[in-house]
């Protein structure tokens, strides 16, 4: 880490055809052994499957999927005196967009199905109805938070 001055943030680019960034992020989380183009055409895929089934627009409900499977609060472990509690913290916002980003990527690997662009599509369609995986893992850590939430003044 530099003692002199702070990295800069760097804003991800915006995709070819959808010009949003939020695709290419989800583009850094399926990309696996560094095949961008294999990445982006799953995700293209996942995306036409999106349309064809719903009739909408898939970016909005790629957005409004993110939005739903974004946790508000997260719990962190924090050392005290010899012992370790779990701490609620609040999560920013890109924090919150990266951990929806990664979940529904985890979860629509581990769905069945054929291929990774109708996995991927069922899970954001899922995740945009509020129901499947994500959503229960981000009520699974909205309920971390509330059980600690005895140890909220150890935040730091």
């Amino acid at each position: 880490m530099s003692r002199r001055n702070t990295a800069k943030k760097r804003l991800p680019e915006e995709d070819p055809i959808y010009n949003s960034r939020l695709v290419s992020m989800l583009t850094v989380r399926i990309l696996q052994e560094g095949k961008k183009t294999l990445a982006r055409k799953i995700i293209y895929q996942a995306l036409d499957i999106i349309k064809t089934k719903t009739e909408g627009d898939p970016l909005n409900l790629l957005e409004k999927a993110i939005r739903n499977a974004t946790p508000l609060v997260e719990v962190k472990a924090r050392r005290v005196g010899g012992s370790t509690y779990q701490v609620p913290m609040e999560v920013r916002a890109y924090r919150g967009t990266n951990l929806a980003l990664r979940w529904i990527t985890r979860f629509s690997r581990e769905r069945s199905g054929k291929t990774m662009a109708s996995k991927l599509a069922n899970e954001l369609i899922d995740a945009s109805n509020n129901t499947g995986s994500t959503i229960r893992k981000r009520e699974e850590t909205h309920r971390m938070a509330e059980a600690n939430k005895a140890f909220a003044h150890y935040r730091y």
